[in-house]
């Protein structure tokens, strides 16, 4: 897990090359593009989509994670809690392609406010959507890069 500032997103280049791709996407004129369809920016291997909702309480959230996607959470406005664990500390209760569900306690919080990001590897469970001081607007966008084909 990276949890930085969009200011400082920069520093994170060359660990992959679609990260690099991001760190390029991350500019205004660019995020302001995005709506609430995804974004292809290289097939399924690469995209973007924003999603605008209202945080939740802990007890109706749940932890996600991926073997093959990488994903970085930019959030654009509100605030959010973003809790992350390793899925071998978790209880499994979905799997889908590649998306595995599980419940269980959080090892480390973070809070998203506006211009802060969070990159989640493949294998870092994360739970989102959690309200910090009660229900928030949030609105986000989410890129996903495939990294283990």
């Amino acid at each position: 897990m990276i949890f930085t500032k969009l200011t400082d997103a920069a520093d994170y280049r060359g660990i992959h090359p679609r990260l690099d791709r991001v760190i390029d996407c991350l500019k205004p004129e660019f995020l302001e593009r995005v709506g609430t369809e995804t974004m292809k920016l290289e097939d399924e291997r690469l995209y973007v989509t924003r999603f605008d909702y209202e945080t939740i309480a802990l007890e109706e959230s749940f932890f996600e994670a991926h073997k093959k996607y990488l994903d970085v959470h930019l959030l654009l406005s509100g605030e959010e809690r973003v809790d992350i664990s390793h899925p071998d500390g978790l209880e499994l209760f979905e799997h889908r392609d590649d998306f595995y569900a599980f419940h269980g306690e959080a090892e480390q919080t973070v809070i998203l406010r506006p211009g802060s990001l969070i990159v989640v590897f493949p294998g870092d469970a994360h739970r989102i959507k959690v309200q910090v001081n009660g229900p928030a607007r949030v609105s986000k966008l989410v890129f996903k890069l495939l990294v283990n084909e």
